[in-house]
């Protein structure tokens, strides 16, 4: 499974590179996150609760980042079990820009592997469902990045 999609945010590169790697905006913008630790710079440890049609389960997983071409571009690998519902793994590259003083622009491709329970849900399911949770996070992410942002001062 492959996704891919931008989405603007009103605030400045580095303040959404920063926010990317602060594990508290994270989990308030993951669906279903209850626990997101960093244990390094480069490694976290997610818990996710998430139900996709018929199927809810809890899903611990680990996450590692390459941060070589930071804060312009990075990317992710992770994978996590859900018990019997099954295994998630994959990765996504994501490249920040900055068209405008203060507008940044994110993009992501993403690619997924599933197996278990999840796997026989079939893939539209888990296509849409997977979209649906990106926007959501993205959405909630930009609120988030967007209402840190200081006020520009009109002179």
């Amino acid at each position: 499974m492959e996704l891919s999609d931008e989405i603007t945010i009103n605030a400045p590169k580095d303040r959404v590179y920063a926010a990317l790697n602060d594990p508290e905006v994270l989990q308030k913008c993951i669906p279903g996150c209850e626990s997101l630790i960093k244990h390094s710079d480069t490694e976290l440890e997610a818990k996710v609760v998430l139900k996709i049609g018929p199927v809810k389960a809890r899903f611990s997983g680990d996450v590692v980042l390459d941060t070589e071409g930071a804060p312009d571009a990075f990317s992710l690998s992770g994978q996590g079990s859900g018990g019997p519902a099954g295994f998630a793994k994959g990765g996504a590259d994501v490249t920040l820009s900055e068209p405008s003083p203060g507008t940044t622009v994110l993009r992501y491709e993403a690619k997924a592997e599933i197996g278990g329970k999840l796997a026989q849900l079939g893939s539209r399911l888990i296509q849409s469902t997977s979209k649906k949770l990106a926007a959501k996070f993205f959405t909630a992410f930009a609120e988030v990045v967007s209402a840190d942002a200081p006020a520009e001062s009109v002179s």
